[in-house]
């Protein structure tokens, strides 16, 4: 019966062509759910490490956890292209991250005027010579080469290959807001600016957590977009290291000037 109305000729064959096709794709969809479970688990362990634990006064341990995440990145399949570091898109990248770093500095022209001055005093860069050590060494090393790495190269990756580049803007964008929890703390106790707004006190705190995290998140988004538009992560390497360099110098400018 099955044979005379063709079952065998037309059904059988499409069920064996469309039952491992999705078997295949449910394989594939768990080993990027299981990366990406991977990476976030990853981060919240490096930044527990890095801030709460003595291996937080160690200078290489952002940048050693950022290299780990790098090589679990590969072992779970993703290709350098994935994680932005391809040879083919190193002069774009480089080009993107130079115009955005070029637009970033005109910001430090802020640091002038006694209006915005005060926003600018940090007072871990009270010392031009803090500031300038900061801003050519700690800050690119440290910071801004580990972060990107991390994700706009692994996380951005991982996302993008499970859920897609929107996944990828807001979730990415709010893990890095979120990454800046623990490191302000005590942003407002250490900025005349922000404590004279908010306050010093528990409220004030919080407020300054939330501030920050919502900066960062936007600023995750500009990191990606830079990302998406140039696959390579030194577009949103140059804006990051010009955004943290100028912010350094711009509050030892701002010591001196008063």
């Amino acid at each position: 019966m099955f044979t005379r109305y063709g079952f065998n000729n037309r059904v059988v064959p499409r069920l064996r062509a469309v039952l491992p096709g999705q078997f295949l794709r449910g394989q594939r969809r768990l080993r990027d759910g299981s990366t990406v479970a991977a990476v976030v688990a990853a981060l919240l362990l490096l930044n527990f490490t890095a801030h709460f634990t003595p291996a937080s006064s160690w200078f290489i341990t952002v940048p050693f956890g950022a290299a780990l995440l790098v090589c679990l990145a590969r072992v779970a399949g993703l290709s350098w292209r994935d994680l932005g570091i391809s040879r083919a898109t190193l002069k774009k990248g480089l080009g993107y991250g130079a115009v955005a770093a070029g637009v970033v500095v005109a910001v430090g022209i802020g640091v002038a005027l006694p209006l915005t001055r005060e926003f600018f005093l940090n007072e871990a860069y009270a010392s031009a010579r803090t500031a300038l050590l900061a801003a050519l060494v700690i800050i690119p090393l440290k910071t801004v080469l580990p972060e990107e790495l991390v994700f706009r190269g692994v996380l951005h990756g991982s996302l993008q290959r499970l859920a897609g580049m929107k996944t990828v803007f807001i979730g990415g964008s709010l893990l890095f807001g979120l990454w800046h929890v623990a490191s302000s703390l005590h942003l407002t106790a250490g900025n005349a600016g922000l404590s004279g707004v908010l306050g010093t006190g528990t409220l004030g705190q919080w407020l300054g957590i939330g501030l920050a995290v919502g900066a960062t998140s936007c600023a995750g988004a500009v990191f990606t977009w830079l990302r998406h538009r140039s696959n390579s992560v030194l577009a949103p390497i140059g804006l990051h290291w010009a955004l943290n360099t100028v912010g350094a110098l711009a509050a030892a400018a701002a010591f001196q000037l008063g």
